[in-house]
């Protein structure tokens, strides 16, 4: 068997060897790739960066769990970006799986790391069934929506809700979302209380959404992994995403090596054979 035939004919299991050490490699010693900040990552940044100290911030988490791998990295981003510039986060959520236990999960281990006292600086506060009346009734009253936290604990007992009433209390929204509630963010929220609205998605949510940022609904998108890992790089905390980010070049890499090899392999042999016919 000519070296060509080997090429063009390498053993599965081989390949998936390979494709093993390529994800596993980068776990043990990162692989950081070079990547490109687009316009609606920095502009989600600039907005949020430009923020007054104290200001309110409504983040949400309305995710699944199947999604995680994509949403909880820009969760986790834009929190940390929050608490740097300390300003005010309260939390909400329109997923009642996974939802508040993933909000509280999050925004405990940041706390911890900023020193950041729930009620006073941050608040949790949890899932309301019917989202649209949800969305809705807090341009009015958020007490009259959520008269508790998610741990059960009355609004007014909490310093930070004290002074956050409705939407006019607030200054930004940072909506993490895998599902059709960022449409809802924008058509109820945005469009009738005027406030602005940053959103990081699921990739394949990401395509349909840009037409928010450019007629001006929308300030800023992060899309999937690769919008993650452009916010953690901005807010200078590579973590999770860059890391994915790394993994998933480094199997591209090599995918596309195999497919050069297998070719070449392909072609050099039916050359050599042609040759053997003439």
């Amino acid at each position: 068997m000519t070296i060509w035939q080997r090429l063009s004919s390498i053993d599965r299991h081989y390949i998936y060897l390979l494709v093993a050490a390529a994800v596993i490699f980068p776990l043990i010693v990162p692989a950081h790739f070079p990547i490109g900040i687009s316009p609606e990552a920095r502009q989600l940044y600039d907005a949020v960066d430009s923020l007054p100290e104290g200001s309110v911030v409504l983040l949400t988490f309305d995710m699944y769990a199947n999604n995680l791998a994509e949403t909880e990295p820009i969760a986790r981003a834009a929190l940390y970006h929050l608490f740097k510039k300390n300003l005010k986060v309260v939390t909400v959520t329109t997923i009642p799986f996974g939802g508040p236990s993933v909000a509280e999960r999050i925004t405990r281990e940041l706390a911890a790391e900023f020193h950041k006292t729930y009620g006073v600086d941050y608040v949790n506060l949890g899932y309301k069934p019917n989202y649209v009346s949800v969305l809705k009734g807090m341009g009015s009253s958020i007490e009259s929506i959520y008269p508790t936290d998610n741990s059960g604990t009355p609004l007014s007992q909490l310093p930070l809700m004290q002074k956050v009433r409705n939407y006019s209390d607030m200054k930004f929204i940072f909506v993490v979302a895998d599902n059709g509630i960022v449409d809802y963010w924008i058509s109820i929220v945005q469009a009738q209380y005027g406030i602005r609205v940053g959103c990081g998605v699921t990739s394949v949510m990401a395509p349909k959404l840009y037409a928010y940022v450019g007629s001006g609904q929308m300030t800023g998108l992060l899309g999937g992994m690769k919008g993650a890992a452009e916010y953690e790089q901005l807010v200078g905390k590579p973590a999770m995403a860059v890391t994915g980010m790394g993994i998933q070049s480094l199997v591209h890499l090599l995918i596309i090596a195999l497919i050069v090899i297998g070719n070449l392999g392909y072609f050099m042999e039916k050359r050599r054979l042609a040759k053997v016919k003439s």
